[in-house]
């Protein structure tokens, strides 16, 4: 097979007979939905928008670069889907109608200043695909001078926020037709602006340019805007009353974006690979577009090129913005994630339109956020008075594996991938002293303990669970709260799938109330850890493992207070090897005594010499 891995315009893919799957029922559906003026259609980076937009664009204009669309969807199934409900076929449609064709896909600036300068440069090269205006009888002397000067780049900010609406009239005068405005990727310049500081005049700017050209222009006939998130809120479109939102959570053109079931089956069979499709559904599949089944695109035709499962789709793309709403989340935000990590589903309220703004205190917006991205799954939903409640999971193994890259890189970022590994690495022999030097790491170089806030034990449980979310899946099962076996709910287990390695059982303490002098604490310390370990042993949390077969288990209680620490440990077989490791603190070196001190201290040692003495 000829896959187009990388292609994204329409004609190309034809022209060079690459094999593809044929979505030009997209077009019949876009033309049979009158309902708005506006589409606004929202899928996850890589499945397919860029593409359906170029085919629509070749669909709608009779030239492209300068060269005629007709014969382009003769063999496609658009061609034979007989008449629209007004009897005219549909592909009498195709080449009549002029078309403005922009993408913000590569517009990733660092600033304002070099957003405005790529943004000028785009309408330049967007004015000069249509330059043919310049020789139109039907345009004025002063229309035309403002096309040169646009073609030159002589643009202001004023000119940009014009430059669609400016556009689309010029060629409604020239055609006689109205126009389709096609933007693709609308919100990639956005999510770069608010990762780099920039995004109120960035928004501004964008409110302005789609303001003009989608509320009431005369010469738009109708606008397909695509992108990942849907904002709404933004003011984006909120002069705009003739906008249709479709994102995952709608039905229409769900089965467009991405691949179906059946389009795998023929593409595995044509490829003589129908013998791996678990093992595709396994790595790439979970998602659900309001019912219907979809598999990322990008990573299975890489995947049929390449005879070889990786996670493709991780490396398309920066993820700054959603490591950065992973890392800095709630205590609450981290709690449900540690639960989507250790395999399971959890339930939250969604609130579809993100603001920006909102991300780090409205968790329904963060939420919101990856689904639209497609870090998360929607398993079913229910729609309330307050929005949407949803049943979330990882959808699959490929994005899993992008949670452990995102913990891993942070937890690593302060002292390097070594650390991280020797962590793992001493956790999973069960060497203690190691693991116990690990942590003194941890707490004094990576983790601040202002970051357990309010709930202390649920920020140490949701630390350490991040620390070994990255084991490889293929050789360990990591739970979180679950009750397997035994009398009640341990904190994390490990349980590896060969019998003959090491199972792990950690049970986490917090101390409610710190002491204030150090031997207090210490003893405080080590009788939490010791209870922590002792409830392991009660409750029986190793009932699961030894049923499995596991030869040897670990148990292991530990005891946190702000920075310090006091690890407990008991293994299975040998009960007698149970010990209590040394008090881990860490704490400011103690100040030198004053002269005053001294003197004090001295006339103590004289008067308590003096008492024994008689």
């Amino acid at each position: 097979m000829k896959m187009a891995i990388g292609y994204s315009d329409f004609k190309e893919i034809i022209d060079q007979k690459f094999d593809f799957v044929d979505k030009s029922l997209f077009i019949k559906e876009f033309i049979d939905d009158t309902s708005a003026k506006v589409s606004v259609i929202t899928r996850p980076r890589r499945f397919g928008k860029t593409l359906n937009l170029s085919m629509l664009r070749y669909f709608l204009a009779g030239e492209v670069g300068g060269e005629s669309t007709k014969g382009l969807f003769d063999n496609l199934k658009i061609a034979n889907c007989g008449n629209d409900i007004n009897g005219v076929s549909y592909l009498s449609y195709q080449g009549k109608h002029p078309v403005i064709f922009l993408t913000f896909k590569d517009v990733k600036e660092t600033s304002y200043a070099k957003f405005l300068n790529e943004l000028c440069k785009l309408i330049q090269d967007l004015f000069q695909e249509h330059r043919y205006l310049m020789k139109s009888n039907q345009l004025e002397i002063d229309e035309k001078n403002i096309i040169q000067k646009l073609l030159e780049g002589d643009i202001e900010e004023g000119d940009l926020k014009s430059s669609l609406k400016r556009l689309s009239k010029y060629l409604f005068k020239h055609h006689g037709q109205k126009v389709y405005i096609l933007l693709d990727e609308y919100d990639t310049p956005i999510q770069t602006s608010y990762i780099d500081g920039y995004y109120d005049e960035m928004i501004k700017l964008i409110q302005g340019m789609l303001g003009a050209a989608l509320k009431d222009n005369q010469s738009l006939n109708r606008s397909v805007i695509t992108g990942v998130m849907r904002i709404a809120k933004e003011s984006l479109f909120s002069d705009l009353n003739n906008v249709r939102i479709y994102s995952v959570s709608q039905s229409k053109y769900s089965q467009y974006f991405g691949f179906t079931e059946e389009e795998i089956a023929d593409l595995l069979q044509k490829a003589g690979m129908s013998d791996r499709t678990l093992v595709v559904k396994e790595w790439y599949n979970g998602y659900r577009f309001a019912g219907t089944i979809v598999y990322n695109p990008w990573s299975i035709v890489n995947f049929i090129e390449n005879n070889e499962l990786r996670p493709y789709w991780v490396n398309t793309g920066k993820n700054d913005l959603i490591r950065d709403l992973v890392i800095n989340s709630s205590s609450e935000f981290k709690t449900s994630l540690e639960k989507l990590l250790t395999g399971e589903r959890c339930e939250q309220l969604i609130d579809e339109h993100v603001v920006f703004a909102d991300l780090k205190q409205n968790p329904g917006a963060a939420w919101s956020l990856l689904v639209s991205a497609g870090y998360l799954n929607v398993v079913s939903s229910i729609i309330h008075e307050d929005g949407t409640v949803c049943i979330l999971e990882i959808p699959n193994k490929e994005i899993y594996g992008v949670y452990r890259s995102m913990i891993k890189s942070w937890l690593s970022s302060a002292r390097g991938i070594n650390w991280y590994n020797g962590f793992l690495n001493n956790l999973l022999a069960g060497n203690m002293q190691g693991l116990t030097q690990n942590l003194e790491i941890l707490f004094t170089q990576i983790v601040s303990v202002r970051d357990a806030g309010r709930e202390p034990e649920a920020f140490y449980h949701g630390l350490m669970l991040g620390l070994v979310s990255s084991l490889d899946r293929n050789l360990y099962k990591v739970d979180s709260n679950r009750e397997d076996g035994g009398y009640g709910h341990h904190d994390i287990m490990i349980v590896p799938k060969d019998e003959n390695k090491l199972g792990i059982v950690l049970e986490l303490k917090s101390l409610k109330e710190i002491p204030k002098k150090e031997p207090v604490i210490k003893r405080a310390l080590e009788k939490s850890a010791n209870e922590a370990l002792v409830q392991i042993e009660e409750k029986n949390y190793t009932a699961g493992m030894q049923e499995r077969g596991i030869k040897k288990i670990i148990k292991i209680g530990i005891a946190f207070a702000g920075k310090r620490f006091q690890i407990a440990t008991a293994t299975i077989p040998s009960e007698k090897t149970k010990k209590v490791t040394k008090t881990r603190k860490i704490i400011p070196p103690a100040k030198k005594p004053s002269k005053q001190q001294k003197t004090k201290k001295n006339v103590r040692k004289s008067l308590y010499k003096a008492k024994d003495n008689k």
